[in-house]
């Protein structure tokens, strides 16, 4: 390589790096920061928790359903054009949710947010997988992944900050111009990455797909009540078809090959969907536990949630870096081993429970997803060919989104059957607080598989 095409090589590393950190700072920045404005907006609008949940799950279960699919369209029409047209619907959806007038139009348009999310998350890891050969890719995914946690981290503080300073719809505000400087810099990036170019886009599996995970989401939601339940075995069962007929179409949403004989792909996966739905929910609780049972504001709860993805932002490119050199399942497994015992600390929340005590929980999860998450992601992408890296990348965050959806899931279902469709009043807080101990221990069990599932990938990465 002549010294010319290493300085081209090297910037185009640098600004596909810069693009990929920017889009994975924005979103995971206004999950975090919704979750500390959640009590304030159901004062606002008088909704009770379930209707609440919604405005989280909402997001959730849009990109979810949206992920894969446009994940192989990424495949095939370009990955950064693609990736432009999210940050446009991102931005554009976060401007509507700034003016919305009720609780229902906040969770329609943050379907929209989803959609334009999907479209990010789906292609920004794959643009840098394809930039980055594979022994700087473990480093270049590390700091991807810090960035993201990075959002996390500035999500509850700056969410907090501004919720009590200016009112809540300044979180969404503040996506606009953050999503303009992302814009800005994807017109930097020279070249275009097309993995499947020709191919024919499936749109019946992906409506099947889609169908299968709403049922499932709403039928979550709608426990304990019969129709709950039918909406879920309609889920599966949808969920099934859509397995059988990938397994026979020509050009599937999902080539199942990437199952069939990786190992490493498939247990990856599996565990990166296990320890989000073991987690996701935990920044959810605690937000209503600091501000309705600590009487925070917050403001000050933002500051005290921030405690687990700073360290996760601080330890993320560590675990990276590491995982180029030591096999991904041994430092993977530790993490999920690390993130059970902060779990488990947490079911002994109660009214007397000192901030102190929360901080360092949330300061041993935060370990534990920085040795988790970076690893499992290299193992990931590190295991399929480079045309299918749209499509890994959209796998990886569609075990992220639904894993996060589950794991709202178990906390509307809790929150129905122990408080129901109520405020969260005084008179609920014993409910609330055996809700939270509940949660905690099924999110414990879970974590605890998910050490199985992150060991079963063998001797793979």
């Amino acid at each position: 390589m002549t010294a010319m095409n290493q300085t081209d090589s090297t910037s185009l590393k640098r600004v596909a790096l810069l693009v990929a950190t920017s889009s994975s700072f924005l979103t995971p920045f206004m999950v975090n920061a919704i979750n500390v404005a959640l009590p304030i907006i159901g004062k606002k609008f008088s909704a009770d928790a379930v209707l609440l949940s919604w405005v989280a799950t909402g997001y959730l279960l849009a990109a979810a359903v949206f992920l894969l699919p446009f994940g192989k369209v990424a495949d095939i029409y370009g990955r950064k054009k693609i990736f432009t047209y999210g940050i446009l619907t991102y931005s554009i959806a976060s401007l509507l949710c700034a003016i919305s007038t009720s609780v229902p139009l906040l969770i329609w348009f943050r379907v929209l947010q989803g959609l334009g999310a999907a479209m990010i998350s789906g292609t920004g890891m794959a643009i840098l997988t394809s930039v980055f050969p594979i022994q700087e890719r473990g480093k270049a995914l590390g700091i991807n992944v810090a960035a993201t946690y990075l959002g996390l981290s500035l999500g509850p503080a700056l969410g907090g900050i501004l919720t009590q300073q200016l009112g809540w719809r300044s979180i969404f505000v503040v996506n606009v111009p953050i999503g303009a400087i992302v814009l800005a810099l994807v017109f930097w990036l020279k070249g275009e990455w097309v993995g499947a170019r020709g191919e024919k886009f499936d749109f019946v599996g992906s409506i099947v797909y889609g169908l299968a995970l709403v049922a499932l989401m709403y039928g979550i939601s709608r426990l304990p009540a019969l129709l709950g339940a039918g909406l879920i075995l309609a889920g599966i069962l949808g969920l099934g078809l859509f397995v059988w007929r990938e397994v026979r179409v020509a050009h599937p949403v999902l080539n199942m090959d990437l199952f069939r004989n990786n190992a490493a792909f498939t247990f990856s996966s599996l565990a990166a969907l296990i320890n989000y739905s073991a987690t996701f929910a935990v920044t959810f609780l605690l937000s209503l536990y600091l501000q309705y049972i600590k009487a925070l504001t917050p403001q000050n709860a933002g500051l005290v949630l921030v405690a687990q993805p700073a360290v996760m932002a601080a330890l993320s490119p560590f675990a990276g870096r590491l995982s180029d050199r030591i096999a991904s399942r041994v430092i993977a497994s530790a993490g999920m081993a690390v993130t059970v015992v902060g779990l488990l600390l947490l079911i002994f929340l109660s009214e007397q429970t000192t901030l102190g005590f929360i901080i360092f929980s949330l300061m041993l999860l935060g370990f534990g997803f920085a040795l988790f998450s970076s690893p499992n992601m290299n193992a990931i992408m590190s295991s399929v060919e480079n045309r299918y890296y749209g499509i890994a990348s959209a796998m990886v965050g569609t075990m992220r989104l639904v894993g996060q959806m589950f794991s709202m899931g178990i906390a509307t279902l809790i929150f129905a059957i122990y408080i129901g469709k109520v405020q969260i009043t005084p008179e609920y807080y014993p409910a609330f607080l055996t809700s939270l101990k509940t949660a905690f221990i099924i999110f414990a069990v879970l974590c605890f598989g998910g050490i199985f599932a992150s060991l079963a990938r063998g001797k793979a990465r």
